[in-house]
Protein backbone atom coordinates (compact mmCIF):
# COMPACT_ATOMS: atom_id res chain seq x y z
CA UNK A 1 0.00 0.00 0.00
CA UNK A 2 1.05 3.59 -0.70
CA UNK A 3 1.60 6.34 2.31
CA UNK A 4 -1.95 7.48 2.96
CA UNK A 5 -0.16 10.49 4.08
CA UNK A 6 0.75 10.88 0.59
CA UNK A 7 -3.09 12.08 -0.02
CA UNK A 8 -2.84 14.76 1.84
CA UNK A 9 0.50 16.23 0.95
CA UNK A 10 1.09 20.15 0.13
CA UNK A 11 -0.12 20.63 -3.43
CA UNK A 12 2.48 21.00 -6.11
CA UNK A 13 2.90 24.44 -7.50
CA UNK A 14 2.02 24.21 -11.21
CA UNK A 15 3.62 26.93 -13.15
CA UNK A 16 2.21 29.91 -14.79
CA UNK A 17 1.66 30.69 -18.47
CA UNK A 18 4.79 33.10 -17.70
CA UNK A 19 7.21 30.71 -15.80
CA UNK A 20 6.25 32.04 -12.16
CA UNK A 21 4.95 29.38 -9.95
CA UNK A 22 1.98 29.52 -7.53
CA UNK A 23 4.36 29.56 -4.58
CA UNK A 24 6.63 32.45 -6.29
CA UNK A 25 3.22 34.37 -6.62
CA UNK A 26 2.12 33.19 -2.81
CA UNK A 27 5.96 34.25 -0.99
CA UNK A 28 6.15 37.71 -3.09
CA UNK A 29 4.83 40.99 -1.90
CA UNK A 30 1.27 41.69 -3.88
CA UNK A 31 1.75 42.64 -7.42
CA UNK A 32 -1.04 43.70 -10.01
CA UNK A 33 -0.97 42.44 -13.56
CA UNK A 34 -2.05 45.19 -15.89
CA UNK A 35 -4.80 42.72 -17.37
CA UNK A 36 -5.47 41.33 -13.81
CA UNK A 37 -9.32 40.28 -13.77
CA UNK A 38 -11.40 41.26 -10.95
CA UNK A 39 -14.43 37.95 -10.61
CA UNK A 40 -17.49 39.22 -9.32
CA UNK A 41 -19.04 35.83 -8.02
CA UNK A 42 -22.63 35.31 -7.64
CA UNK A 43 -23.46 39.16 -6.12
CA UNK A 44 -27.17 38.56 -6.32
CA UNK A 45 -30.26 40.04 -4.21
CA UNK A 46 -31.19 37.01 -3.69
CA UNK A 47 -28.54 36.69 -0.58
CA UNK A 48 -30.29 39.19 1.15
CA UNK A 49 -33.34 37.25 2.16
CA UNK A 50 -31.95 36.45 5.77
CA UNK A 51 -35.29 34.59 6.32
CA UNK A 52 -33.30 31.64 4.38
CA UNK A 53 -30.24 31.95 4.57
CA UNK A 54 -29.52 32.80 8.53
CA UNK A 55 -26.75 35.54 10.06
CA UNK A 56 -23.80 36.83 7.84
CA UNK A 57 -20.70 38.07 8.48
CA UNK A 58 -19.01 41.20 7.17
CA UNK A 59 -21.36 43.77 6.74
CA UNK A 60 -18.88 45.95 4.95
CA UNK A 61 -18.19 43.05 1.86
CA UNK A 62 -20.36 44.78 -0.75
CA UNK A 63 -18.37 48.52 0.27
CA UNK A 64 -14.82 46.17 0.01
CA UNK A 65 -16.16 45.33 -3.79
CA UNK A 66 -17.28 48.81 -5.01
CA UNK A 67 -13.62 49.85 -3.81
CA UNK A 68 -12.10 46.82 -6.06
CA UNK A 69 -14.61 47.92 -9.02
CA UNK A 70 -13.97 51.42 -8.56
CA UNK A 71 -10.36 50.67 -8.61
CA UNK A 72 -10.70 48.00 -11.85
CA UNK A 73 -12.84 50.85 -13.33
CA UNK A 74 -9.90 53.72 -12.21
CA UNK A 75 -7.24 51.39 -14.15
CA UNK A 76 -8.88 50.07 -17.27
CA UNK A 77 -8.20 46.17 -15.72
CA UNK A 78 -11.34 43.66 -17.17
CA UNK A 79 -14.25 42.78 -14.73
CA UNK A 80 -15.81 39.42 -15.03
CA UNK A 81 -19.73 39.22 -13.28
CA UNK A 82 -21.19 35.84 -12.52
CA UNK A 83 -24.62 35.02 -12.06
CA UNK A 84 -26.32 31.99 -10.38
CA UNK A 85 -28.98 29.86 -11.53
CA UNK A 86 -30.70 28.12 -8.65
CA UNK A 87 -33.64 25.32 -9.63
CA UNK A 88 -35.46 26.51 -6.69
CA UNK A 89 -35.41 29.52 -3.94
CA UNK A 90 -33.96 33.08 -3.64
CA UNK A 91 -31.52 32.51 -6.82
CA UNK A 92 -33.90 31.02 -9.42
CA UNK A 93 -34.05 32.60 -12.69
CA UNK A 94 -37.30 35.02 -12.78
CA UNK A 95 -37.40 35.82 -9.28
CA UNK A 96 -35.88 39.52 -8.06
CA UNK A 97 -33.41 37.52 -6.30
CA UNK A 98 -31.77 36.31 -8.86
CA UNK A 99 -30.97 39.79 -10.49
CA UNK A 100 -27.35 41.51 -9.10
CA UNK A 101 -26.88 43.72 -6.68
CA UNK A 102 -27.50 46.93 -8.12
CA UNK A 103 -23.86 47.82 -7.03
CA UNK A 104 -22.57 45.32 -9.60
CA UNK A 105 -25.40 45.88 -12.64
CA UNK A 106 -24.35 48.79 -12.68
CA UNK A 107 -20.95 47.55 -13.97
CA UNK A 108 -20.35 46.67 -17.81
CA UNK A 109 -18.25 43.75 -17.58
CA UNK A 110 -15.77 42.16 -19.94
CA UNK A 111 -17.63 39.08 -19.57
CA UNK A 112 -21.15 37.64 -17.92
CA UNK A 113 -20.73 34.47 -16.61
CA UNK A 114 -24.19 32.42 -15.67
CA UNK A 115 -23.63 28.43 -14.01
CA UNK A 116 -25.50 26.61 -11.88
CA UNK A 117 -23.06 24.95 -9.90
CA UNK A 118 -19.87 26.34 -7.17
CA UNK A 119 -17.51 27.03 -9.23
CA UNK A 120 -17.09 30.14 -11.70
CA UNK A 121 -14.88 27.98 -14.24
CA UNK A 122 -17.75 25.61 -14.63
CA UNK A 123 -20.33 28.14 -16.40
CA UNK A 124 -21.05 30.09 -19.97
CA UNK A 125 -19.48 31.08 -21.59
CA UNK A 126 -15.94 28.76 -20.76
CA UNK A 127 -14.15 31.14 -17.72
CA UNK A 128 -11.24 29.34 -18.17
CA UNK A 129 -10.72 29.74 -22.31
CA UNK A 130 -11.53 33.40 -22.10
CA UNK A 131 -9.03 34.04 -19.40
CA UNK A 132 -6.35 31.45 -22.05
CA UNK A 133 -7.22 33.90 -25.31
CA UNK A 134 -6.39 37.16 -22.93
CA UNK A 135 -3.34 35.62 -21.88
CA UNK A 136 -4.66 36.37 -17.99
CA UNK A 137 -2.74 34.73 -15.47
CA UNK A 138 -4.16 36.56 -12.51
CA UNK A 139 -7.47 36.49 -10.87
CA UNK A 140 -9.08 38.54 -7.52
CA UNK A 141 -11.52 36.12 -6.18
CA UNK A 142 -14.65 38.22 -4.95
CA UNK A 143 -18.51 38.25 -3.92
CA UNK A 144 -20.84 35.69 -2.47
CA UNK A 145 -20.33 32.76 -0.46
CA UNK A 146 -16.79 32.85 0.86
CA UNK A 147 -16.92 29.44 2.04
CA UNK A 148 -18.81 28.44 -1.34
CA UNK A 149 -18.27 29.39 -4.47
CA UNK A 150 -15.97 31.53 -3.72
CA UNK A 151 -14.10 29.28 -2.00
CA UNK A 152 -14.39 26.37 -5.20
CA UNK A 153 -13.61 29.22 -7.84
CA UNK A 154 -9.89 30.09 -6.06
CA UNK A 155 -8.94 26.80 -5.66
CA UNK A 156 -9.72 25.38 -8.89
CA UNK A 157 -8.11 28.66 -10.06
CA UNK A 158 -4.99 27.53 -8.07
CA UNK A 159 -5.25 24.05 -9.80
CA UNK A 160 -4.87 25.65 -13.03
CA UNK A 161 -2.20 27.48 -13.00
CA UNK A 162 -3.87 31.02 -12.02
CA UNK A 163 -2.13 33.81 -9.54
CA UNK A 164 -5.14 33.50 -7.19
CA UNK A 165 -6.03 36.94 -5.19
CA UNK A 166 -8.70 36.12 -2.32
CA UNK A 167 -9.52 39.85 -0.39
CA UNK A 168 -11.09 38.23 2.40
CA UNK A 169 -12.94 41.18 3.55
CA UNK A 170 -14.65 41.68 -0.34
CA UNK A 171 -16.99 39.04 1.19
CA UNK A 172 -19.47 37.44 3.08
CA UNK A 173 -20.74 33.86 4.57
CA UNK A 174 -23.52 32.90 6.19
CA UNK A 175 -23.70 30.56 9.45
CA UNK A 176 -24.07 27.06 8.74
CA UNK A 177 -24.85 23.81 10.61
CA UNK A 178 -22.80 20.85 10.33
CA UNK A 179 -23.88 16.91 10.10
CA UNK A 180 -23.23 17.06 13.96
CA UNK A 181 -26.18 19.94 14.59
CA UNK A 182 -23.71 22.34 15.25
CA UNK A 183 -24.28 25.70 13.70
CA UNK A 184 -20.97 27.36 12.91
CA UNK A 185 -20.71 31.49 12.81
CA UNK A 186 -20.49 32.65 9.17
CA UNK A 187 -16.98 34.62 10.58
CA UNK A 188 -15.27 31.08 11.63
CA UNK A 189 -16.18 29.37 8.49
CA UNK A 190 -14.71 32.38 6.25
CA UNK A 191 -11.46 32.43 8.89
CA UNK A 192 -10.93 28.16 8.19
CA UNK A 193 -11.68 29.27 4.15
CA UNK A 194 -8.71 31.57 4.61
CA UNK A 195 -6.38 29.22 6.34
CA UNK A 196 -7.33 26.22 4.08
CA UNK A 197 -6.42 28.68 1.13
CA UNK A 198 -3.54 29.71 2.51
CA UNK A 199 -1.85 27.38 4.25
CA UNK A 200 -2.49 24.86 0.74
CA UNK A 201 -1.50 27.83 -1.30
CA UNK A 202 -4.40 27.93 -3.11
CA UNK A 203 -4.48 31.74 -3.39
CA UNK A 204 -3.21 34.66 -1.75
CA UNK A 205 -5.40 35.75 1.04
CA UNK A 206 -4.83 39.63 1.81
CA UNK A 207 -7.34 42.15 2.74
CA UNK A 208 -8.77 44.74 0.03
CA UNK A 209 -6.53 47.53 0.92
CA UNK A 210 -3.74 45.95 0.06
CA UNK A 211 -5.25 45.21 -3.59
CA UNK A 212 -6.32 48.48 -3.84
CA UNK A 213 -2.73 49.66 -3.19
CA UNK A 214 -1.23 47.52 -5.52
CA UNK A 215 -3.83 48.62 -7.99
CA UNK A 216 -2.59 51.84 -8.01
CA UNK A 217 1.30 51.13 -8.24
Amino acid sequence: MGDPAAHHARPTTPTTMDGMTNTDAFDAPLTLDQDAVLLLIDVQKGFEDTAFWGPRDNPRAEQRMAELIAAWQATGRPIVTVQHTSPAGPLAEGTPGHGLKDFVADVTPALHVTKTVNSAFYGTPDLHAWLQERGARQVVVTGIITNVCNETTARMAGNLGYDAVFPVDAMHSFDMTGPDGTTVPAADLARATATTLHAMRFAKVVMTEQVLRAAKA
